[in-house]
């Protein structure tokens, strides 16, 4: 028996670029194929390779994925529209999305239509054609880090600034906490590259400086920001910020984002069980608020239409890269300056100080005994007639005495 060859595959970056233009989370595509979502993460990463009859469900259902589109990533002009016509028609054979904002119901009266990335995020800008790489390696060997940054930057700055006001509840916060986390992000780039979940990671790190607590001690932090427009979304903003940080990161994450719940629970840093219990009460707490929410799909809904109300918009890359230079110029001397100041005193130390010992000197002993001085008072009379005998008997001097022999 001769054994067929295995189903071609594209590139590791190919199969989760296809995944996200196809609005598909890693839990939604691992439900398909049959296997568990760290096994897509590993097969999108590069550090496995499906095989049998899960390889070939893999390469069926990318094929169905690029089919629609043809190939996105090369071709010129008509890629975003192939994309997002065949996100339209998944959606409209599902009935559901998880990432992608529906519109289920008519928008109400003076609302503020979702923009598309409320919380899918834009697809990636079309790189210049490479030569092919082989399967299970990382297809970035044309791009400069620079660019690579610059197409991270533009594929995921958007929906992040948007989350990071649904968490906070401050434009100029959102905006500082995703230039935060990206000016983070080309510090440690050779780090963030070689992850395989970038977006990942710079939304967890501009999640942990949206809420930090230490913002409550500035000053223009503590200035309230003007509310939104409308009434309804008034309320659901307040109800989103009464839950605590962790739990309102659990809903956004779940029910905005779309992650799944083991996802959820590694990106928060807590068991699923917690997670679980986190989302749940969560969901009661904006529903027993605002109970036309109980609805997961409508909460969606409406979460990606409050986060497009602000018309929230984020820095350019290079701004952001060079705000990131500059800090770090800006430590590098600071350090270097105190390292400076740190051997001046050092030798300076070591210039003025003794070369030999010498005894410390004793304290002072109280000495008894002595009288206490008196002060002279006024003068008797028997004293001042002494003191008047003297003076006249002292320049005459008192008579001699002379010693006698015998």
């Amino acid at each position: 028996m001769t054994r067929g060859p295995d189903t071609p595959l594209p590139p590791p970056h190919e199969r989760r670029r296809l995944r996200e233009a196809g609005a598909l989370t890693r839990a939604r595509l691992a439900e398909r194929v049959g296997v568990r979502p760290g096994t897509v993460r590993a097969w999108e990463s590069g550090r496995r390779s499906p095989s049998g009859r899960n390889r070939e469900a893999y390469a069926k259902l990318l094929a169905a994925l690029a089919g629609p589109a043809g190939t996105a990533g090369d071709a010129e002009g008509g890629a975003g529209a192939g994309a997002l016509e065949s996100v339209s028609a998944r959606q409209k054979e599902e009935g559901t999305a998880v990432v992608t904002v529906r519109l289920e119901k008519p928008a109400r009266r003076g609302a503020v239509v979702p923009e598309a990335s409320a919380f899918a995020q834009a697809p990636p800008p079309a790189a210049p054609r490479r030569e092919p790489v082989p399967d299970g390696h990382e297809g970035t060997a044309g791009l400069t880090p620079a660019q690579a940054f610059d197409a991270l930057y533009a594929f995921c700055a958007p929906a992040l600034v948007r989350q990071a006001y649904l968490l906070t509840g401050r434009r100029d916060l959102a905006r500082e906490s995703v230039e935060r986390a990206f000016q983070r992000a080309w510090d440690r780039w050779p780090e963030v590259a070689r992850d395989p979940d970038p977006a990942g990671w710079v939304r967890a790190a501009a999640y942990e400086w949206a809420l930090s607590p230490w913002h409550r001690w500035r000053r223009h932090d503590r200035r309230a920001e003007p509310p939104p427009p409308d009434a309804d979304d008034r309320a659901l903003l307040g109800a989103l910020l009464r839950l605590p940080p962790p739990y309102r990161r659990t809903l956004l994450l779940y029910d905005g984002v779309g992650l799944g719940l083991p996802e959820t629970a590694a990106e928060t840093e807590a068991s699923t069980r917690a997670a679980a219990g986190r989302l749940t009460y969560a969901r009661e707490s904006v529903a027993a608020l605002l109970p036309e929410l109980s609805d997961p799909d409508e909460l969606h809904r409406r979460l990606a239409e409050l986060a497009s109300t602000g018309r929230l918009r984020a820095a350019e890359p290079p701004e952001v890269r060079g705000g990131s230079e500059r800090r770090a110029r800006f430590w590098t001397r600071a350090a270097v300056a105190f390292t400076v100041a740190l051997i001046g005193t050092t030798a300076l130390t070591l210039r003025t100080a003794p070369t030999r010992y010498e005894p410390p000197v004793p304290a002072g002993e109280t000495v008894r005994g002595v009288p206490p001085r008196v002060a002279p008072g006024p003068l008797s009379e028997e004293r001042r007639e002494l003191r008047d005998r003297l003076r006249e008997e002292l320049p005459g001097g008192p008579e001699r005495l002379a010693p006698q022999t015998r």
